[in-house]
């Protein structure tokens, strides 16, 4: 786990530890109830190095064939900045947030405002626009 605080939080960092939290739904125990659980899981799936689960919570008309996550790429930080709808109640919802990695000893940052939507019940990641 990539997560530079304390080795038991999850990676999402909601303060919570990993077996209580995105482990759930990596494991399919739990659906996420949330646009912003949804993406605070497919964060920790890519620290994780975790593509079955990202490719399944991928929205399937905008889902790719595979996944292939750069090993180089550790991730160490997320800042989620701003959630609009993706409620408990809501089919869309949309997540903007700022992921730091670090490659080669440099640091990176991805910004991505990410759209998620519910299909039969279940919260996919549609796609996301970069800011520029």
């Amino acid at each position: 786990m990539n997560n530079t605080h304390n080795p038991g939080l999850c990676p999402c960092e909601s303060g919570l530890v990993y077996a209580g939290c995105c482990s759930e739904l990596h494991s399919g125990r739990v659906l996420a109830q949330t646009a912003l659980q949804l993406m605070r899981s497919r964060y920790s799936a890519f620290t994780l190095g975790n593509t079955d689960y990202l490719v399944k919570s991928w929205h399937p008309d905008t889902r790719p064939a595979s996944l292939t996550i750069d090993e180089s790429q550790r991730w160490i930080g997320l800042k989620i900045k701003a959630v609009s709808h993706g409620g408990t109640d809501e089919d869309e919802g949309s997540v903007e947030f700022v992921a730091r990695y670090k490659m080669q000893g440099k640091a990176y940052r991805l910004q991505e405002n990410s759209r998620f939507r519910r299909l039969e019940g279940r919260w996919y990641y549609l796609d996301g626009e970069r800011p520029g």
